[in-house]
């Protein structure tokens, strides 16, 4: 019997086809595997440990890919949860399942995978020489790894596999590979090596990879030969363009996948269409490797504060350009005078955005454009640095003319105060991997049971 894979979505929190899900629990799945996230957004999540999606958005769609775990009396994992993976997300999510346990009346036993990395760990695998650069990647010692404030290594098929044999009802795995939460399993009983890890990568992001991609619910199986992948809501369908083109999907060589322990290797895989719907797809070459795995952090490198004018008359509008360019030589030397810092000690940015931001929908007047919005970033070393030059550039933004012989003009501010403090500013600051010996040494396993004892037939 072929290992059967039931992926709700290619994220939690983006949604999914309910219908789609109720049809995968009816075909028995063997374990149903969803990703929680990615870098996509950029640093700020795994800087300050936070999810990008909405708490209520999560629960709501992780209630129900529990219940279908209940159903169809499977495993469930979810890999990068929380958007980052980062320990700090792994108990949010965490403390959402047990909220849903609770609701519920199911007693569910989880398994906690954390993926955070100390600094001094990462630092002391840099002095043995089992970290190494990716392309591109910044420079990193000791000290710098000390400024991180969130590192994390991507697990592979072997952690996830550990958090399985505990015997969870549930694993929620701190950062993963997309791929891993979906190969495990087949891997663990067997199947071809090639055929799980490039059926994994084609399955990561759900229905991504046929013709309703927002409709996320897909289903995967995986043999001694190959794999099949078949999209469930109603009028999807994959072919064998839309399945072979998702190698190209955030991969740098679409015939080559590296993960922990190898890479995939797809060039002599053959694509075929079993019916209208289907796809069948045999092979694929898995390359064992040393085992590395991928490390990801982050730092703060600044704080921001923004400031957001509205420019509508016409004159300002057409020179939009010309106007920001001599504001910002302007306030650099006002900055220079009245706070004593050099350019090279903060930054300041404007850009021209967007039509339509001071009236919206009451609008009534047609031009390209009416309006332009000026959005001024500050960039400085701390809060209040930052807070203080938007304080002081504020009247200039608001007042400043175009030239030395017109009048003074009056823009518009949408909101009052017209500054803003973001806050910390994160940025990416590893694309390294580091070499294992064992592929736990850099993970840790916890695990715990929620919820109140549901009737035997209910149990799994």
């Amino acid at each position: 019997m072929p290992t059967r894979v039931l992926i709700p979505s290619g994220v939690l929190g983006l949604g999914f086809d309910r219908a789609a899900l109720a049809r995968g629990v009816t075909m028995q799945p063997d374990i149903i595997a969803i990703d929680g996230g990615s870098t996509d957004s950029g640093p700020f999540s795994l800087g300050a440990g936070q999810s990008k999606y909405a708490r209520a958005a999560t629960k709501s769609e992780w209630a129900d890919i529990m219940a279908a775990r209940r159903a169809a009396r499977v495993p469930l994992v979810i890999g990068t949860a929380g958007t980052c993976g980062a320990d700090a997300t792994v108990d949010w999510m965490a403390d959402i399942t047990a909220e849903i346990a609770a609701e519920t009346g199911e007693r569910v036993k989880i398994a906690k995978l954390y993926s955070g990395q100390p600094a001094d760990r990462v630092a002391r695998a840099l002095k043995e020489g089992r970290v190494q650069p990716l392309t591109p990647a910044p420079e990193i010692t000791s000290e710098v790894l000390a400024t991180m404030t969130n590192i994390v290594a991507l697990a592979g098929a072997e952690q996830i596999q550990a958090a399985l044999a505990t015997g969870a009802d549930i694993v929620i795995a701190g950062r993963t590979t997309d791929t891993a939460i979906i190969a495990a399993l087949p891997l663990s009983r067997g199947e071809n090596p090639g055929a799980c890890w490039h059926g994994a990568k084609i399955g990561e992001c759900g229905a991504l990879c046929s013709t309703n991609p927002t409709s996320g619910v897909i289903l995967i199986d995986f043999d001694s030969d190959g794999f099949t992948v078949e999209p469930l809501a109603e009028g999807a369908a994959c072919t064998p363009h839309s399945v072979s083109a998702h190698m190209l999907y955030e991969n740098a060589d679409p015939f080559l996948l590296y993960e922990p322990g190898g890479h995939l290797d797809v060039r002599a895989a053959r694509y075929t269409a079993l019916d209208a719907r289907r796809v069948r797809v045999e092979g694929s070459v898995w390359v064992p490797g040393p085992y590395t795995v991928k490390l990801e952090g982050a730092r703060v490198a600044g704080y921001q504060t923004t400031i957001l004018a509205v420019l509508r008359d016409p004159h300002y509008v057409a020179h939009a350009r010309d106007w920001v360019v001599r504001l910002t030589g302007f306030l650099h030397e006002t900055i220079r005078h009245r706070m004593r810092l050099p350019p090279e000690a903060y930054g300041l940015e404007f850009r021209l955005i967007g039509v339509d931001a001071a009236l919206g929908m009451l609008e009534n007047q047609a031009g390209a454009p009416v309006e332009v919005g000026v959005l001024g970033i500050v960039t400085a070393s701390s809060q209040a640095q930052a807070a203080e030059i938007g304080k002081l550039i504020n009247p200039f933004v608001l007042h400043y003319p175009l030239t030395d012989d017109e009048e003074l003009p009056t823009f518009a501010f949408p909101y009052s105060p017209a500054t803003t403090d973001r806050g910390a500013l994160y940025e990416f600051a590893l694309n390294h991997v580091m070499r294992l010996d064992d592929p736990m040494e850099a993970f840790r396993l916890e695990g715990e049971t929620l919820g109140e004892k549901v009737p035997h037939a209910e149990a799994r």
